[in-house]
């Protein structure tokens, strides 16, 4: 795998700081931006050319440390204090992405399947939202009933950290592992975080491998499914109508977003 190293950690920068966003997931930004199907392929097949593709990960690993460490937390702050703004340049930046990940999928024309597929997963990620939560006993951390859980829970939280467009934050939630998690984390309760981090690791592997094998075989009927991923997380964050000085601010944020990401798109092609 041919990476230049600039490109690599700049796209990593960028997604390890918006991965603290509330409904932006690291999935959705690394296929907006590009380099999903990298990662994807990567991690699948590390054994395969483990030189290359260990080059490959740590550059963008370290690249989105420095992202996360730096500018998660002012970006955090700018969208809790502009939200409904910072919502629309991230909705814009998502629509400038569309044609790129059109691309990737190789798509050349409008057909049945280019909408039936995107459907498909904007319906996927909508009935989610009708799970009902606390799915997951929250206490139930010790013994051997208590040890499959949290490693079960670990292989689910992969899949929403690998999908684009749904949140691991959404999934912990769901599960009602939401709070017992970052309590466990701030507390570094190791009997709690080894095996969620260890069905973590299972579940990326497994999923990757999926993934990885569906892109290869299916490539635009994954591309699409996951871009209707990406529009079902933008309905569930869409702030709503603008109103006062906002109205003025959010079309130009939402035109700046597009147009960033537009342009940075066709460096892709």
């Amino acid at each position: 795998m041919k990476q230049k190293i600039l490109p690599t950690a700049a796209k990593g920068f960028a997604i390890g700081s918006s991965m603290l966003v509330p409904g932006v997931s690291g999935g959705t930004m690394a296929m907006m931006l590009g380099i999903y199907g990298d990662l994807i392929d990567a991690v699948s097949s590390l054994r395969r050319n483990w030189k290359g593709n260990l080059k490959f990960l740590t550059i963008f690993c370290l690249g989105a440390g420095i992202g996360m460490l730096l500018l998660a937390r002012p970006l955090l702050y700018l969208v809790e204090t502009f939200q409904m703004p910072m919502m629309y340049f991230f909705i814009g930046a998502v629509a400038g992405s569309i044609p790129l990940i059109c691309h990737q999928s190789g798509v050349t024309k409008l057909s049945v399947k280019t909408v039936v597929y995107p459907c498909i997963g904007v319906g996927i990620v909508v009935l989610m939202g009708f799970i009902p939560q606390d799915l997951m006993p929250q206490n139930n951390s010790s013994g051997w009933l208590g040890t499959l859980m949290l490693l079960l829970a670990g292989i689910v939280v992969a899949i929403a950290l690998i999908l684009p467009g749904i949140s691991v934050s959404y999934m912990l939630l769901m599960m009602g592992m939401y709070s017992r998690t970052m309590e466990a984390i701030s507390g570094f309760q190791v009997s709690y975080l080894v095996p969620l981090g260890i069905g973590l690791i299972l579940g990326i592997l497994a999923t990757t491998k999926l993934l990885d094998m569906l892109m290869k075989r299916f490539t635009q009927a994954t591309y699409l499914i996951i871009l209707g991923f990406i529009i079902g997380s933008v309905l569930q964050v869409f702030p709503g109508i603008p109103t006062g000085w906002e109205l003025l601010l959010c079309p130009i944020l939402f035109a700046v977003g597009f147009f960033a990401m537009y342009r940075l798109s066709l460096l892709e092609y």
